[in-house]
């Protein structure tokens, strides 16, 4: 096994020493070749923020949930570019502490923790996965909230990871979510009042982090005491998609930079299939039409949120979150709210059918299918639309 003290490279213990050493002003940049990002915001050599990871939005809920119980995210009037920016999280903050909204010990104990938390999470990819740096002055934080010694964040999390790693956790990420799978089994393990708050959480929804602030436990002895029901596979830990935080449009008359007038509508395509992706995208733009692909369920809400296409194609079984979740998500989004969302799979059944209207989807379309079909949807959600159907791929199909 590796030890926890060696999950760190050389060169990124070395990095954070050099950033402190040097008084640095800027950015440290850290990516895995898994794909995972992360930012350090360096003023005079402290830390004094951090973004990226698997979660943002998620984990910038948690924390105000934790410290600032008085505001309610999901009731923020917020702009598209109120969170386009790579520290929207840290912003918000200010906003709030200058309106007077939170105080700045607040502001202290969130960046505090958001640090330790991302520190410990780039501990875990870097048991699995290499990872690179590099320094960037494009964004120096000017009026810092707080100031973090990274010596000392760093000490922390190895500490953090060395208790999590002896706890037989080492190859479990905190951002997971657990499943009930076997309710039987478990019921004949636990009394009727465990059982029931098992059901209750344990639905997938919620990450272990998230878990652990809504039971007010830490984060260690609530994943251990899960431990024997994941071991037994009654439970299981599955990815889960982040959650944004609600986007409202707001039109004024003030000098706000205004949406770019589109010379053709936006469809998008969310599959993780390539060859369904080449497929749309080829009866669509022969239609005159633009298009966007998205194979990466995770990255699907980040990137429409982005697009604002005017369309959407979204297919129901892909891994980490299906159709069904990604749809959910974005009908709680103002911006998606009379968004054609077409629910594409190469499933028939009523039951589908149902639960897509259910969550929110606009209309079924099943695999495979003809581009004639693809176009007659688009025509019939998209009327302004000024399309003109290429015989030449009037029988052209996509298949699973």
């Amino acid at each position: 096994m590796t030890h926890p003290e060696l999950i760190f490279s050389n060169n990124i213990v070395n990095e954070f020493k050099n950033c402190t050493q040097l008084q640095y002003n800027g950015k440290l940049n850290i990516k895995s070749s898994k794909g995972s990002q992360w930012t350090f915001y360096y003023r005079l050599g402290r830390i004094v923020w951090a973004t990226g990871g698997t979660h943002p939005f998620r984990r910038w809920r948690r924390h105000m949930a934790q410290n600032c119980p008085q505001i309610d995210v999901d009731k923020l009037q917020l702009r598209l570019q109120d969170i386009s920016i790579d520290y929207w999280d840290y912003r918000l903050l200010e906003i709030f502490y200058k309106k007077q909204k939170i105080q700045r010990e607040q502001i202290q104990s969130i960046a505090e923790n958001t640090i330790v938390e991302l520190l410990f999470d780039l501990a875990l990819q870097g048991n699995f996965a290499s990872i690179s740096c590099n320094r960037s002055q494009e964004v120096i934080l000017e009026t810092p909230m707080s100031f973090t010694s990274a010596e000392m964040s760093v000490k922390h999390m190895q500490d953090s990871w060395k208790i999590w790693s002896e706890a037989g956790l080492a190859n479990f990420s905190p951002d997971l979510a657990p499943v009930l799978r076997r309710p039987e089994q478990l019921q004949q393990m636990v009394s009727p009042s465990v059982y029931k708050n098992f059901v209750n959480l344990i639905n997938g929804k919620f990450t272990l982090r998230d878990l652990a602030v809504k039971m007010k436990q830490s984060i260690l002895p609530l994943t251990r005491s899960l431990l024997p029901y994941i071991l037994k596979g009654i439970i299981e830990l599955v990815e889960v998609p982040d959650i944004p935080l609600v986007v409202t449009e707001v039109n004024n008359n003030s000098t706000t930079t205004q949406p770019k007038k589109r010379t053709a509508p936006l469809i998008a395509c969310v599959d993780d299939s390539p060859q369904v992706c080449k497929m749309l995208e080829d009866i669509i733009t022969s239609n005159g039409l633009r298009f966007v692909k998205i194979q990466d369920a995770v990255q699907a809400l980040p990137t429409l949120i982005q697009d604002k296409p005017d369309l959407i194609f979204l297919d129901l079984i892909m891994p980490v979150a299906s159709g069904y979740e990604i749809c959910t998500q974005l009908r709680r989004i103002s911006t998606f709210a009379n968004t054609p969302i077409i629910i594409l799979t190469g499933s028939d059944g009523l039951l589908d059918r149902v639960r897509a209207k259910v969550v929110g989807s606009t209309d079924f379309l099943t695999k495979p299918v003809v581009a004639d079909k693809v176009m007659a949807i688009v025509r019939k959600y998209l009327p302004t639309a000024s399309v003109s159907i290429d015989k030449s791929q009037s029988n052209l199909e996509i298949c699973n």
